[in-house]
């Protein structure tokens, strides 16, 4: 299990923007993650005292940042920049989070690497809903040169 300390050090995001609490397990294509931040009432998302669902976007792309920093640091490589570029096939099956108490599980499975181009397909749930699903495509950007 990698603990939230080192998440932050694996994406750009630290301190509070750092929403995820753990991973719970990764390998070449795929990283599970967990996070309790949504019940906070310090997440730098919230607006209002609310927060929207359509936030959960950006736990799915953190947890697809983590897991191209474990491969990066696993290939002896820097940390790259990576831009979310498009997101495809976006299904939002809750509007508020405002009234789910419990913990949220990340998942993200790799379903193309080329040329630092790459395609994942994710899902955020509870123990029993699935929250938000979709697909979406990340831009690396490297500075090993």
């Amino acid at each position: 299990m990698i603990e939230h300390e080192e998440l932050c050090s694996l994406i750009p995001h630290s301190f509070d923007m750092c929403l995820l609490d753990h991973a719970e397990s990764w390998d070449e294509n795929n990283i599970v993650c967990h996070s309790s931040s949504h019940l906070l009432d310090t997440n730098p998302l919230r607006r209002e005292n609310s927060l929207s669902s359509i936030h959960l976007l950006e736990y799915a792309a953190q947890a697809m940042a983590v897991h191209g920093g474990l491969h990066n640091r696993e290939q002896g490589l820097q940390m790259t920049e990576g831009y979310l570029a498009a997101l495809r096939d976006i299904k939002i099956n809750l509007c508020e989070l405002d009234n789910l108490q419990t913990n949220l599980r990340i998942e993200a499975n790799k379903i193309l690497s080329q040329g630092g181009n790459m395609i994942y397909n994710f899902t955020v749930s509870t123990a029993d809903t699935e929250l938000v699903s979709g697909r979406a495509t990340v831009v690396a950007i490297s500075h090993n040169e």
